[in-house]
């Protein structure tokens, strides 16, 4: 009985990645599935199990375990961070002259997937019904930006050179070339923030002597989902935590090649008797490969497995807004959606 037990825990809480196949998939821990369970879920029993571990953060990129929580929440999560977590990008490009070689709509296309540096949090959506006219953008929910630039000769360069750097001034079309022009209020608003491109040295155009661009364009705030432009990440997401089982002692060279089919860290051997012997030193850092596997010798002195509830997530941010605030309005979205849910079952209920 005391098998069958240990059974359904594994069932219950591992994936188990097999040679020929990964099992144990499926969530199966519902009300009633198990004889002998309580899978009732549980206010106090989920504030007791779930946690997040922050493992990893700088200013552009975070790492932290979610525990204690289904797949399907941790998708939604990731899901949100992804398509509807709001951000500033360029919505119009108002193209007054472009002589370079890149069509209006390639240039404008271009323009729109550069990240800009603005806080959504501090605009209003504009809209639907304003369209198309460039008058009609108002401090509170659009910025303005301005591109214009001439290519042209450099009267200091060596006749000898042939080294376009040396020969024209202008001719390479950064994102740093793009300039901020306030609307309204916005430059006292706005006096500490340093609205416009995240990053100076996103090429946008070449130029040759001769060649100008004149734009103005207007960032607007909106959603993932309408465009990828306006997705706050460059990456978001998860993956479960590895557990790496040794079911028998593992020694000389077959702990050498042991070692050898996981990621680096994963397994280190240690000296037993003057014996090398391998143990694992941190499953974490496996990729789950199943180099393993291949060996005859080893596939059945390991077992690969993954903890069902424990949840590894890597945000990249673009830079619109540090990791930890991304993650921190993801779940404030996350709520929004579960109050509005509440809501329709409340209204539901009464009608």
């Amino acid at each position: 009985m005391a098998a069958t037990m240990s059974n359904v825990e594994e069932i219950r809480n591992r994936v188990i990645l097999g040679e020929y196949g990964i099992k144990n998939v499926h969530t199966s821990d519902f009300p009633g599935n198990y004889p002998g369970y309580d899978d009732i879920w549980d206010m106090q029993k989920f504030q007791k199990n779930f946690r997040i571990d922050i493992v990893h953060m700088d200013e552009s990129s975070m790492e932290f375990d979610m525990v204690g929580i289904d797949a399907a929440i941790a998708n939604a999560f990731r899901r949100i961070l992804l398509a509807e977590v709001p951000t500033m990008a360029i919505e119009k490009a108002f193209i007054y002259n472009n002589t370079s070689i890149v069509q209006d709509e390639v240039l404008a296309h271009r323009l729109g997937l550069i990240p800009i540096k603005a806080d959504p949090r501090l605009f209003e959506y504009r809209n639907a019904g304003e369209e198309s006219a460039e008058e009609e953008g108002s401090e509170i929910d659009t910025i303005q930006l301005q591109l214009k630039i001439k290519c042209t000769r450099n009267p200091r360069a060596s006749k000898e050179s042939s080294d376009p750097r040396e020969l024209y001034l202008n001719h390479m079309v950064y994102s740093k070339d793009i300039k901020w022009v306030p609307i309204g209020n916005q430059a006292d608003v706005f006096a500490d923030s340093s609205i416009g491109p995240v990053n100076d040295d996103i090429l946008v155009a070449q130029l040759r002597p001769g060649q100008e661009l004149d734009i103005i364009m207007h960032c607007v705030k909106g959603l993932g989902k309408d465009h990828a432009k306006f997705s706050p990440v460059a990456t978001a997401s998860y993956r479960l935590l590895p557990e790496i089982t040794l079911l028998e002692t593992v020694e000389g060279e077959k702990a050498e090649r042991l070692k050898r089919c996981f990621s680096r860290g994963v397994i280190d051997l240690e000296d037993v008797n003057g014996k090398k012997v391998a143990k694992v030193v941190n499953s974490r850092l496996d990729t789950c490969s199943r180099e393993v596997l291949r060996h005859d010798d080893l596939k059945n002195v390991v077992k690969l497995g993954r903890v069902r509830d424990h949840f590894i997530f890597t945000v990249e941010s673009t830079g619109i807004l540090p990791p930890e605030v991304l993650v921190t309005e993801a779940i404030k979205v996350l709520m929004a959606k579960c109050q509005r849910f509440l809501n329709e079952l409340d209204s539901a209920a009464m009608e």
